[in-house]
């Protein structure tokens, strides 16, 4: 099987590619330095015509930054994967894309299984809600994963109150499960090669790390860890950026688990790793950009 890996220069892409590398699988990357102003009608030139399963590996898990600047989170979160879906549909391919817990809304008391509604309420889960709408259409044949909130995120928030000697207001009435992205690059790795072995299990499934946490708890987890420097002081208020958060966003993993055998890793477990990962530069795999 030919997999394509699209991605920028984060470190999702890079872990992807590399645990497809060690595999048998004939693996190509398609670096998209800039999703927002990727032209879409010259897909052709970048996917080979002998690929059989697109990864969209653009992890989009920032509310802030897509409020920011709405019409680049248009163009990436629903127009690109779209006009990827519709390439995949008219050439037999298959496609992985990526979604959040930001498609709900945090209304619901207990976690959220696969088969809820999308009810968003920030710009990046209404346009995640869209683009999943839109490949259910569109391409049967495809693997969505939604995911639960982006450690990296809140490590960097620490991070920078730190360096700023500010205080850190988290709002602990907001729930939910970190993911740390080399278990999430595993946990893509392992569905892929089982599409590999011809499982036709194509659909709509939900990954985050074990253990529910409220983000002014994820706060104090992560003050204090090596690497991390002292004197952080983590507050339970509700910043500016906190309305963009639903207060439940914690995901029911059961159907991942169930089909590809796939079991919660703590994020615990992963914290030290990200840090270190944060501090390395980023690599660049080589490929035109695709602008």
């Amino acid at each position: 099987m030919h997999v394509l890996v699209v991605h920028d220069y984060g470190p999702l892409g890079k872990l992807v590619l590399e645990r497809l590398r060690d595999t048998p699988l004939q693996v190509s990357p398609l670096l998209v330095s800039d999703p927002a102003s990727a032209n879409l009608n010259a897909l052709e030139n970048w996917i080979p015509e002998d690929t059989d399963l697109i990864v969209n590996a653009l992890w989009l898990s920032d509310p802030e930054v897509a409020q920011q600047d709405p019409e680049s989170t248009h163009k990436a979160a629903f127009c690109l994967p779209v006009a990827i879906a519709e390439y995949a549909r008219d050439r037999g391919m298959a496609l992985f894309q990526l979604s959040s817990c930001y498609v709900f809304d945090g209304r619901k008391q207990t976690g959220y299984i696969t088969s809820n509604p999308g009810q968003p309420f920030n710009e990046l889960g209404n346009w995640q809600w869209e683009c999943e709408q839109a490949l259910r259409t569109l391409l049967p044949r495809h693997i969505i994963l939604r995911t639960g909130w982006s450690l990296s995120r809140f490590i960097r928030k620490v991070q920078a109150s730190t360096a700023a000697s500010q205080t850190l207001s988290l709002p602990g009435r907001c729930r939910g499960q970190p993911v740390a992205v080399r278990d999430l690059a595993r946990v893509i790795t392992a569905v892929i090669m089982q599409i590999d072995c011809g499982a036709e299990v194509w659909g709509t499934y939900q990954y985050a790390g074990a253990e529910e946490i409220n983000l002014y708890e994820l706060g104090l987890a992560i003050a204090g860890l090596p690497g991390i420097p002292e004197g952080i002081r983590v507050v339970d208020e509700v910043p500016s950026w906190g309305q963009l958060e639903p207060l439940n966003t914690t995901l029911i993993c059961t159907k991942i688990r169930n089909t590809f055998g796939i079991k919660q890793q703590p994020w615990r477990s992963g914290l030290v790793d990200e840090i270190a990962m944060l501090k390395a530069p980023n690599g660049r795999d080589a490929k035109a950009p695709a602008e």
